[in-house]
């Protein structure tokens, strides 16, 4: 991991966790002198350092204690200089595998310090040391800020596949000393050899009193000096086969397995985002309740519906629909079980809920319907109930098990613009034929978001059937794509272009919306042509050929120069039709996440209610 500093010209690059670690604490007393007189370097991590010349006789201890190491590069603060501070304040600090207190340990023993000092407290809210126990570079950080800590075991990160959520355990610093009170009270300072007390205050003093006060008193002095108000140190699942490796192939091993660890990720979620401790509260200061169906769980209408679906995943999907005001708003779902829709949910209950005001509106229950033989559902909305303009989330549960599909509603003004993009022809760089996500090209999730800002309803079209959609729809969101509809064929489509161009036509007849500007490869210009597309708002991903060179705009250089040609095209204008009425700038949520149907709208302002946790700022 590169250091925080931004090295200068001919300044090294490479720099480990230790020196990343060090960078946020103060100088330690005592490094405002330095050595020149001799320089060695290290070619292993690019850092030159100056060390003092021994005079002949002189004992090497007394020359080692007037020993400090500087840097050459002018971006990098020698010891006694001014720090250089980020333009920002450091929240959380997440150490992977640093030996950090050794090098403190080191500092000290540099100062010729005989007695121990406590470490400065770094520049963050909040240090987070994790390391694997049989790490050979790694080290502990809480004995060196409280001796006591060196009899404590560190926290032990919980398994992901076992616990997703945790495993409920506490990690704050103040539960780990009130559990531990004969290990810090036995070794609790006297106050006494300060000040010889008078007989009058000796007098005053109860006894009932003195042993709650020096808890308070020590505890205190714990925090004060602690790096936050959790635990420090955080111990890693290590398989036992390692064990068995030699010792010098364990930290790159331990170090390459940080970036790909599910525990780690979820550990620093859970600690990053915390979204259980937070209260949204948004416009007029109604509270945001997450979904809950209102509806219990009930026995099947068909007994054989139960032996049909054991031990099988749902793969429930309901379509994206699109809407003109004040006509018919009907929604289409369909319930399938197993890999494949192996089998169809026939007959069976399902709740319609469409929530009403989004994004912080409540969840309302519309009306119950049963599944056909094919597992499919046309639900058409009241006409006493129809809904004005606006995105509207959609859920619908199956009554059985409580499984649901999602989708949105989405009811647009006449003359509502549009951009549409082809997700396998425009945003994906790669093809994987083991079942991996593909990569996403650079620069496209921006281009979208810019079409998003500029007011259009975005429009994202695939070939893929429809079994596919949860996988798609987790894609995008991973890759924080703009929130937008996403129309996929009904099933396995021996001509999924043929579908994606009655798609889009339909949008154009029935809807009335207007197609600004399409993106996707070359097979996507006959769908795009069809629609009466001019070239010049046709973009494609690829590289012309004589055939189709006059046909569209391509895009050959990557999406970052396109972007910068967009900027200043005649075609890059805001919108003109109703979306801004319509859309909330957002991204796709996660599959079991809330945060996207709370995402406030413009003229509207969330604020966190008083003494809850602050929870991390989503990007956008």
């Amino acid at each position: 991991m590169d250091s925080p500093y931004t090295p200068g010209p001919g300044s090294a690059h490479r720099m480990d966790m230790d020196a990343e670690g060090s960078s946020l604490l103060e100088d330690s007393p005592g490094d405002s002198d330095r050595g020149a007189d001799g320089e060695v370097s290290s070619p292993s991590s690019g850092f030159k350092g100056r060390f003092p010349s021994i005079p002949s006789g002189q004992d090497s201890d007394s020359s080692r204690r007037r020993f400090h190491l500087s840097y050459d590069s002018p971006d990098i603060p020698a010891p006694g200089d001014q720090p250089t501070k980020f333009e920002f304040e450091v929240g959380d600090f997440f150490l992977f595998g640093c030996p950090l207190s050794l090098i403190l340990i080191m500092r000290q023993l540099i100062a010729g310090s005989d007695k121990k000092v406590c470490p400065a407290q770094p520049a963050c809210t909040q240090v987070y040391n994790m390391f694997h126990p049989t790490d050979p570079l790694a080290a502990r950080l809480e004995p060196l800020i409280q001796d006591q800590f060196s009899h404590i075991a560190p926290v032990s990160v919980s398994r992901y596949h076992k616990f997703p959520l945790g495993d409920g355990s506490t990690n704050l610093l103040v539960d780990a000393v009130q559990s531990h009170p004969s290990l810090f009270m036995s070794t609790l300072p006297l106050q006494a050899e300060e000040r010889r007390p008078s007989e009058a205050s000796v007098s005053s003093q109860t006894s009932q009193s003195s042993g709650q006060g020096d808890a308070i008193h020590y505890l205190a002095s714990v925090t004060n000096r602690w790096w936050g108000a959790k635990r420090i140190d955080y111990a890693l699942y290590c398989p036992e086969a390692l064990t068995a490796f030699p010792s010098m192939t364990l930290p790159y091993l331990f170090h390459a397995s940080y970036w790909e660890s599910a525990d780690v990720i979820a550990f620093i979620l859970r600690q990053v985002v915390r979204v259980e401790n937070v209260s949204i509260h948004i416009g007029d200061g109604k509270e945001m309740a997450l979904f809950s169906p209102t509806q219990p769980r009930e026995r099947w209408l068909k007994r054989r519906t139960a032996v049909k679906i054991k031990n099988m995943t749902a793969n429930h999907r309901a379509a994206d629909i699109v809407t003109l005001q004040n006509t018919g708003q009907s929604l289409t779902a369909r319930f399938m079980y197993g890999p494949l829709d192996m089998v169809a949910l026939t007959g069976e209950k399902v709740d319609v809920y469409i929530m009403l005001k989004p994004p912080a509106g409540e969840w309302v229950h519309f009306d119950t319907a049963l599944t056909n033989n094919h597992g499919r559902i046309n639900y058409a909305v009241p006409k006493d109930r129809l809904l004005g303009c606006g995105i509207y989330p959609v859920k619908m549960i199956v009554r059985g098990d409580h499984t649901s599909a999602d989708s949105f509603l989405t009811v647009i003004l006449p003359k509502t613009e549009c951009v549409v993009f082809s997700i396998d022809g425009s945003f994906t760089a790669s093809v994987s034929i083991m079942g991996k996500d593909p990569k996403v090209r650079a620069g496209a999730v921006d281009v979208v978001r810019h079409w998003q800002e500029l007011g259009y309803l975005i429009v994202y079209v695939t070939g893929r059937p429809d079994m596919q959609k949860h996988q798609v729809v987790s894609w995008l969101a991973q890759h924080n794509f703009p929130h937008g509809v996403v129309s996929f064929c009904d099933g396995l489509s021996h001509d999924p272009l043929r579908q994606k161009a009655n798609y889009l036509r339909n949008l154009v007849q029935e809807v009335e919306i207007v197609v600004h500007a399409a993106y996707g490869s070359v097979k996507d210009i006959p769908v795009y042509t069809s629609l009466g597309l001019d070239s010049s708002r046709l973009f494609i991903v690829g590289r012309p050929n004589k055939k189709n060179q006059n046909q569209a705009q391509f895009i050959n250089e990557g999406y970052a120069v396109h972007l910068s040609h967009l900027l200043h095209q005649p075609a890059s204008q805001p919108a003109k039709g109703g979306a801004y009425m319509v859309l909330h700038k957002g991204c796709f949520g996660l599959p079991g996440q809330a945060k996207g149907m709370i995402r406030p709208m413009a003229g509207r302002q969330a604020t966190i209610s008083p003494g809850s946790a602050q929870a991390a700022p989503s990007s956008q």
